[in-house]
C-alpha cells in the first residue's frame, strides 16, 4: 500500500490538488493507493485523530508519497509535528518515500526536499531518488485541479512508474 501525504493543512491548497492527481496516476497505473489531507487532522499531539491516522494511513502502509508545498524555504510545520507525534518505529522505521515539492517560486520547494530527506534517513526511511520539484505552480494546475502542461504529467508519470519499482 502507497499512502500519498497532502504535506499542508492550508484549505483548498494547490498541494491538495497536486495530491488528487497523483492519487489518479498511481490508480491508471494499478497501484494499490490511498490519499491523506493534514487538513483537519489533530496531529499536534497523541490525540485519537493522530492514533487513527496510524491505524488507518501510516502503519499499515510500506510507501509513503509527500506532495509538500513550500513554506518559508522548507516545508510546513504540521509535516513535522505528525512525525513528531507519530509513533516513529511503527510509522516509518525501514518504508520507502518520494518527495514532491510545490511552489509558487522557481526552486519546487527544493530546499524542503533536502530537509526533508534528512529528516527522512533519520526516521530509517528509503528516500527515492527521483525528487521532483513543481514550480509556478500556478502556470501548472488550474484552480479545479486540471494540470495545463502536459510535459509535466509526463515527468510526474516518470516518477511515478519508477517509484512503483522501487
Amino acid at each position: 500500500m502507497t499512502t500519498i501525504i497532502s504535506a499542508t493543512n492550508r484549505p483548498d491548497s494547490m498541494t491538495l490538488k497536486i495530491a488528487k492527481l497523483y492519487q489518479q496516476i498511481f490508480m491508471e497505473q494499478g497501484a494499490d493507493v490511498q490519499l491523506v489531507s493534514l487538513e483537519g487532522k489533530a496531529v499536534w499531539e497523541r490525540s485519537a485523530d493522530m492514533h487513527q491516522l496510524e491505524k488507518e494511513f501510516l502503519i499499515p502502509s510500506q510507501k509513503f508519497v509527500f506532495i509538500m508545498p513550500e513554506y518559508n524555504g522548507s516545508f510546513p510545520g504540521i509535516v513535522k509535528t505528525m512525525l513528531d507525534n507519530s509513533d516513529i518505529r511503527n510509522c516509518w522505521w525501514g518504508k520507502k518515500v518520494m518527495l514532491t515539492g510545490v511552489a509558487a517560486g522557481r526552486a519546487g520547494n527544493l530546499r524542503g526536499m533536502e530537509h526533508m530527506t534528512n529528516i527522512m534517513h533519520y526516521l530509517r526511511m528509503h528516500v527515492f531518488y527521483n525528487k521532483l520539484p513543481i514550480s509556478n505552480i500556478q502556470e501548472e494546475i488550474d484552480q479545479e485541479g486540471n494540470l495545463l502542461q502536459a510535459a509535466t504529467r509526463t515527468v510526474i508519470e516518470q516518477q511515478i512508474e519508477e517509484f512503483i519499482l522501487f
